[in-house]
């Protein structure tokens, strides 16, 4: 029994044995991280249309990685930096995380995305709808987009963060690699968000909803979706 409680609680981008901290801390820790994320990357795009193309989209996209790679190696070890409620619930539906935690989770991470935002109209007004992520051609598109965004990121992160064969220290590099990729091919069409926090954020807070629906169900379908292809995949090779 012991060996599972220690498994169902095992913090993410850590091995197996090391255990989460206090719950307070960790709802402190996906606050901070999820307001580190959602300042920075959706502030790369205010920041950018403040200045005239100062920052670029792929300084944009550079940003969005730069600052979850950073987040996982600062909180990591304290919450799991999920900083995503995507991430969260697919966590929990796979038994990688304790489900009495989900609603402490999601509920930081959303008050730190719309903390995030405050701060960035307090600074740059409405710029840019605070870095709102709006579909550019259609919702269709966009969520489908997401879904499919959000299923490689889920993998990735079910890779380094599940498999005590891959290598925990590059977990980091290799989340924060792919959140870049993602946001310097695929943001000019739909924000490339994968996260509905990240969305949630400029949203509330620009009170800009277009299509809010497509940020919350393209990343939780790919999410889940990403998670059981990784278990999938893994299982076959037990066979």
């Amino acid at each position: 029994m012991k060996a599972a409680d220690e498994e169902e609680s095992a913090p993410i981008y850590r091995r197996p044995s090391v255990r989460l901290g206090p719950s307070g801390g960790r709802y402190a820790a996906e606050f901070i991280g999820t307001f580190a994320l959602v300042f920075a990357g959706p502030g790369a795009a205010v920041i950018d249309a403040y200045t005239h193309g100062g920052v670029t989209p792929v300084g944009i996209g550079l940003t969005f990685g730069l600052v979850v790679g950073v987040m996982i190696y600062s909180i990591g070890h304290i919450s799991g930096a999920h900083i995503n409620p995507a991430v969260t619930l697919a966590f929990a539906v796979m038994r990688h995380f304790p489900k009495r935690d989900v609603p402490g989770y999601i509920l930081a991470q959303l008050c730190g995305a719309a903390a995030a935002s405050l701060l960035t109209r307090s600074l740059y007004g409405d710029t840019a709808h605070l870095g709102a992520t709006l579909p550019s051609h259609g919702a269709g598109q966009a969520v489908a987009l997401e879904t499919a965004l959000t299923f490689f990121l889920m993998f990735v992160i079910m890779a380094v963060a599940t498999d005590v064969r891959a290598v925990g220290e590059a977990a980091a590099l290799a989340i924060g690699g792919y959140v870049a990729l993602a946001a310097t091919f695929a943001g000019p069409i739909a924000g490339a968000s994968m996260n509905p926090a990240r969305s949630f954020g400029p949203a509330l807070v620009s009170n800009d909803w277009t299509a809010w629906w497509v940020y919350w169900i393209g990343p939780i379908v790919g999410a889940l979706l990403g998670a059981l292809a990784y278990q999938l995949v893994r299982d076959g090779q037990k066979q």
